[in-house]
C-alpha cells in the first residue's frame, strides 16, 4: 500500500509560481481528482509527482519516501497522458510490455503480464493489433495497460478521456471505476477540468485555482456544502445570489427567505447558494419571482433562464409538459435545507 504527499510543494518557471505551497496527501488506494481551470496547479503538481518537474522548495512522497529527488523511472508510478503516447510501429502486446522490459522485468513472466492486464482492460483481443486499428477509447485502455502492467503503487492520469468523444468519455469512466474497484491497493491521482469526470470517480477531489488549493473534499461535501464561492461555481453549476443577513433572517432583492445562516453575521453580506436542479417551480418556500429570459430543452430536463430582479437564476426542471414561454413570469422556490450560505468574499484566494 501506498499513498502520495505533497508537503509545502512550490513550483516555478522563470520566477513565476506556477504551484504555491502545495500541502496535500493522498490516501494509499485513494483516487484524488486535481480540479480547476486551465493554469490552476494541477497539471504541475501531477507532474512534481511524475519527476518530470523539481520543486523551488518542499517535498514529494511516495509511500512515505521522499522522492524529490529521485527520476522518474525510481518511483514506482505508473501514467496516462491525454494522447496515449502508444509506439504506433508496435503491436499492442509490444506496447504494454514496454516498461516492464525497460525495468528489466524477468523475460519469462513479461507474456502472462501482459495478458493479465490486457484482460483487466478488456483489450486481450486486441494484442496484435496496431495502434492505427484501434479506436480511441481502445488506444486510451491500451495507455492504461501499459501504465499498470509494472504494478505500479501510483497511477497518475492526466487528463485521461479529454480527447474522447462524450460517449466513450462516459464507457471509460465507467471502466476506470470498475480498474479502481479491482486494484484497490493503488492510489490514483486524477487531474481533470471536467466537474463530471471528477464528482463520479473521485474518493475527494481537491479544487486548485491560481496555483493554489482552494478546497478539498468528498465530492458529495463539495457539492452540498461548498465552503467557497469558486468551489460552488466549479463543482457542479451553481446560482450565486447576493443576499443580506438581518436578525431575522436572509434577504434578497427584498425579499425574506428561511435559511440557517450559521456564523454569519447580521449585518453582514453573504452569497446565497443555489444549485440548479434543488430549484421547484411554482409556489413553495423562499419563492423567487421573475420573467422567463430562456428555455432550454435537454431531452429529460428543462433549463429556465429567470430574470430575478436583474439578477440571472437557472433551473433545471424534469421535462416540462407545458413550456413556458418567453418573457412569461414564473415562481420558483426552494427548500431551506437545499440552500448554502457563504460567507461574502469567500474564495477570493
Amino acid at each position: 500500500m501506498t499513498g502520495i504527499r505533497f508537503d509545502s510543494v512550490s513550483v516555478a518557471y522563470h520566477g513565476n509560481t506556477v504551484l504555491d505551497s502545495l500541502d496535500l496527501t493522498v490516501e494509499p488506494g485513494e483516487v484524488m481528482a486535481l480540479l480547476g481551470p486551465s493554469g490552476s496547479g494541477k497539471t504541475t503538481a501531477l507532474r512534481a509527482v511524475a519527476g518530470f518537474v523539481r520543486p523551488v522548495a518542499g517535498r514529494v512522497l511516495i509511500g512515505g519516501r521522499d522522492v524529490t529527488d529521485l527520476p522518474p523511472h525510481r518511483r514506482g508510478i505508473g501514467m496516462v497522458v491525454q494522447q496515449y503516447a502508444l509506439f504506433p510501429h508496435l503491436k499492442v502486446a509490444e506496447n504494454v510490455a514496454f516498461g516492464l522490459r525497460a525495468q528489466k522485468a524477468p523475460k519469462a513472466g513479461i507474456p502472462a503480464r501482459v495478458a493479465e492486464v490486457l484482460e483487466l482492460t478488456g483489450m486481450a483481443a486486441y494484442a496484435g493489433r496496431y495502434p492505427r486499428e484501434l479506436s480511441g477509447g481502445q488506444q486510451q485502455r491500451v495507455a492504461i495497460a501499459r501504465a499498470l502492467a509494472i504494478r505500479p503503487g501510483v497511477l497518475l492520469l492526466d487528463e485521461p478521456l479529454s480527447a474522447l468523444d462524450a460517449t466513450l468519455r462516459s464507457g471509460m469512466l465507467a471502466e476506470l471505476a470498475r480498474l479502481h474497484r479491482e486494484l484497490p491497493e493503488v492510489s490514483i491521482l486524477y487531474v481533470t477540468h471536467d466537474q463530471v469526470e471528477a464528482l463520479t470517480l473521485a474518493d475527494r477531489i481537491a479544487v486548485m485555482d491560481r496555483a493554489r488549493l482552494q478546497d478539498c473534499g468528498t465530492p458529495q461535501d463539495l457539492y452540498r456544502r461548498p465552503s467557497t464561492e469558486f468551489t460552488a461555481s466549479f463543482v457542479g453549476q451553481a446560482n450565486l445570489l447576493p443576499v443580506s443577513v438581518a436578525e431575522d433572517g436572509v434577504r434578497f432583492a427584498g425579499r425574506e427567505l428561511v435559511l440557517d445562516t450559521g456564523r454569519a453575521a447580521p449585518g453582514a453580506g453573504a452569497t446565497l447558494c443555489v444549485r440548479p436542479h434543488v430549484l421547484g417551480l411554482g409556489e413553495g418556500p423562499n419563492a423567487l419571482r421573475g420573467k422567463i429570459t430562456e428555455v432550454q430543452w435537454r431531452g429529460s430536463t428543462h433549463r429556465l433562464y429567470v430574470d430575478v430582479d436583474g439578477h440571472r437564476v437557472t433551473a433545471e426542471l424534469p421535462e416540462l409538459r407545458e413550456t413556458p414561454a418567453l418573457g412569461d413570469e414564473v415562481t420558483l422556490h426552494f427548500a431551506p435545507q437545499d440552500a448554502v450560505l457563504l460567507a461574502a468574499g469567500a474564495g477570493d484566494g
